[in-house]
């Protein structure tokens, strides 16, 4: 700044020298230059310096002198702390961005102050570090060379990139390991780092045809970083390599008469070049005859040999031809092999079966070794190809013999079943012995028929059969059906039916008739429950043959009880016979005094013989009670002055069937004063001991019986257990209560069976007129329901 004296007069003189002072100052503050320096990528917030104590700046004026940072760039990577004067990093801070190319790079900014105004220059040097891998332009480098290349030649690759710089940049290269090719380092006038594929080692494209490198360029940093491209090499063919044959030589059978056309050999010769260098064409050398050459043909392009005329193994038996395999390279190399054909005379005659006798149908009893058939064979042809062999399938019951030169038998071998198999096709195969292959052969086939015999008895489908029949069925129709089959046929498999009256009990198949066609059994007269329970006879049935056979079966019969008899009152009785009796009871009875019993008995059984007892009338209902399954009758409480003297009641005694049927009986009860009652009752006491005297002598004999008859059962069903297999198990004991059925159910094997016998049930006695026989019942319970039958 030039300011000139006179400017300036008198009293300003002390103005121009301060303004003069003052300028010069800010000239000089501005000019002088503050130098840091930083690594790049340093962390947001990272102090680069104390830019006030660097300045010499008084921390506590900061914030009052307004201290702004001003960077000569884009972006505000840095600023300054207001509270303590530091200057720290705003943005992460990337030197290859900021300086690109360059090598040495500078972030310049001022620092400004104001009141007074302040201007101080910063400048920020920004170090490299390795934060960058090198890398290549292209990740693979693809590569075309000959396999004649001579050793040495040198191939120019593309160099690796590396943004960092100095010993961070690029240092040197590798390759993977391989036999024919290296590296050599080059370093160009700016100090990048290139490398060259050299060959060190001839190439051979039969041997690899592609050779796949890895070229590494590594940097100088700590640590160091690299980067990496496939290097592909591809080698191309040339013609080094003649066409081979898989053999030098070829030895073929062929059979005379083999159709024009017909392919003989295909001869394969190989190169191991590619592209035209291997395609291959096929010829006759001139060592070849013309009378080869005319009898077979050559495919040049595929090398296949065919028949190109008509063969004959008596015109000429041995062709020799050489073959030549030559490639289509510029200069075409060629390879050669020698063929020789022999022809073989052909097996052209069918051998001839002829069947002199045969015999069908046969019977299923012929003898074993019965002849059947003679079958006659003969071959035109000579030699081996006119020898023959004969034979059947080894699964029939049939075999060959020979009985003569070319004459054979067929015999019965195994004995014959026509209920198994009852017809046989028999195929007889001859077979030339041909020279050649395959041999020729001949066929012819014969139906054999087996005839029956009568030599299968009928068999029932049941043995024994159970059926069931319920009481009082209808004369004449039919109860139940049995069915036998025979697997003989026709007259020996019909079946007729008829009763085993010999063996039989007469007097139960004098009322039973049988169909002899179908085995219906017919009952001609009405089965009665309470007086047969069971019974069984036997069947014959045979067949229609001659001589006939036949089986006989057992048929057990169990006849099923039906609600058809009606309750029999037995006390009490009136002279007259009507059930109605006189019962005297004194009037100072307690409730609950017994007045009389009601005695009754059903000949049916089970839920058909179950009586259950009810008042159906009575005169008054508050002083007298029945009960239901015993008869009693009581009193339900004391007499009064006032009750009457004489009561009537009415009882039902009813049975448990479907339809039940039920009877009544009549008690007049009299109400008399004790004198009078026990006069009365000595009367009444030796009248009722006489007339029950007769009842009990009967119930007795009868409960005898009874009790015979159960221990009897007892002692049968124990024989039974000990004799037969341990699966019999007796079951547990069934009591049906107000029933006259005592019963005992046992098992024998996979069977159930119920051993029934008349009891007493309870305010009952037992059925006059029961002959006491026990009934086997078996027991066939229904396994998913628990039904017992």
């Amino acid at each position: 700044i030039i300011v000139k004296e006179s400017c300036f007069l008198g009293s300003h003189r002390q103005q121009y020298v301060a303004t003069l002072l003052l300028l010069s100052a800010l000239v000089y503050m501005a000019s002088s230059v503050t130098h840091y320096s930083i690594q790049e990528e340093m962390e947001v917030g990272s102090v680069v310096a104390n830019l006030a104590a660097d300045l010499g700046i008084d921390v506590q004026t900061l914030g009052r002198r307004k201290i702004r940072l001003d960077i000569l760039a884009n972006k505000k990577y840095l600023d300054v702390n207001k509270d303590s004067g530091d200057l720290f990093i705003l943005e992460r801070i990337d030197r290859e961005y900021l300086c690109i190319s360059k090598t040495v790079c500078y972030l310049k900014m001022e620092v400004i102050l104001e009141n007074p105004v302040r201007i101080f220059n910063i400048e920020l040097e920004i170090m490299d570090i390795n934060d960058n891998a090198p890398y290549f332009r292209r990740d693979t480098i693809n590569l075309d060379v000959s396999e004649s290349t001579a050793v040495g030649e040198r191939f120019s690759l593309s160099n690796a990139v590396d943004p960092d710089i100095g010993s961070n940049s690029i240092k040197s290269y590798h390759l993977s390991e391989s036999a024919n090719f290296d590296i050599e380092i080059q370093t160009g006038r700016d100090g990048s780092k290139f490398a060259d594929l050299i060959l060190k080692k001839a190439l051979d494209r039969e041997e690899q045809a592609i050779h796949n490198l890895i070229l590494t360029a590594v940097d100088g940093g700590v640590p160091a970083r690299s980067g990496t491209a496939s290097i592909i090499v591809r080698v191309l063919d040339t013609n080094d390599n003649a066409p081979q044959f898989d053999k030098d030589s070829y030895t073929i059978n062929l059979t005379e008469n083999s159709p024009i056309g017909s392919l003989v050999v295909k001869l394969n010769a190989t190169d191991r070049d590619e592209g035209s260098n291997s395609d291959i064409t096929y010829s006759f050398s001139l060592y070849t005859s013309e009378k080869t050459q005319t009898t077979f043909e050559l495919k040049p392009d595929s090398g296949e040999i065919r028949v190109k005329e008509m063969i004959n193994y008596e015109d000429f038996r041995i062709y020799d031809m050489e073959i030549i395999a030559t490639d289509k390279g510029a200069n075409s190399l060629s390879g050669k092999c020698k063929v020789k054909i022999l022809i073989t005379d052909m097996n052209d005659n069918h051998p001839e079966i002829s069947i002199k006798s045969f015999s069908s149908p046969v019977k299923e009893d012929i003898a074993v070794n019965t002849v059947i058939a003679v079958v006659s064979v003969s071959d035109k042809d000579s030699g081996e190809n006119g020898q023959v062999d004969i034979h059947i399938s080894e699964d029939l019951p049939f075999a060959l013999k020979e009985s003569s030169d070319n004459y054979y038998e067929l015999l019965v071998s195994e004995p014959l079943d026509r209920e198994k198999v009852p017809e046989y096709d028999i195929t007889i195969t001859v077979t030339d012995r041909d020279l050649g292959t395959p041999s020729l052969t001949s066929t012819r086939s014969i139906h054999v028929d087996v005839t029956d015999v009568n030599d299968n008895s009928p068999t029932f489908a049941q043995n024994p059969y159970t059926f069931y029949v319920v009481e009082n069925n209808k004369p004449g129709i039919a109860v139940f059906s049995l069915n036998a089959s025979d697997i003989d046929e026709g007259e020996n498999a019909r079946v007729s039916y008829s009763i085993d009256r010999i063996n039989s009990d007469q007097t139960m198949t004098s009322f039973l008739s049988i169909n002899e066609a179908n085995g219906t059994v017919y009952s001609l007269k009405s089965f009665d429950f309470e007086s047969l329970k069971t019974f069984k006879f036997f069947v014959v049935a045979k067949d229609s043959g001659t001589p006939s056979l036949s089986s006989n079966v057992t048929v057990n019969v169990f006849i099923l009880d039906q609600n058809d008899n009606v309750p029999v009152i037995l006390y009490p009785v009136s002279a007259n016979g009507s059930a109605e009796g006189v019962e005297e009871i004194p009037r100072n009875v307690n409730a609950g005094h017994l007045v009389t019993k009601v005695r009754a008995y059903d000949a049916d059984i089970g839920y058909n013989g179950w009586l259950l007892f009810s008042l159906q009338e009575v005169s008054d209902h508050s002083l007298f009670g029945l009960d239901r399954y015993t008869g009693q009758i009581r009193t339900l409480r004391s007499f009064t002055e006032t009750d009457e003297a004489l009561h009537k009641l009415i009882i039902l005694v009813k049975d448990n069937g479907n339809v039940s049927l039920s009877a009544t009986a009549t008690v007049i009860v009299k109400v008399v004063e004790p004198k009078e009652a026990f006069a009365a009752s000595d009367v009444k006491n030796a009248v009722k001991d006489e007339d029950e005297n007769n009842v009990t002598f009967y119930l007795i004999i009868t409960l005898g019986s009874v009790a015979v008859l159960f221990v009897i059962s007892i002692i049968v069903l124990i024989v039974m257990q000990c004799s037969k297999s341990t699966d019999s198990k007796y079951l547990q004991d069934t009591n049906y209560d107000g029933t006259l059925c005592h019963s005992i159910q046992y098992r024998s094997g996979d069977k159930r069976y119920m051993l029934v016998g008349p009891r007493m049930s309870i305010g009952s006695t037992i059925v006059p007129g029961s002959n006491g026989n026990t009934l086997v019942i078996p027991d066939r319970r229904r396994r998913d329901s628990g039904e017992v039958r």
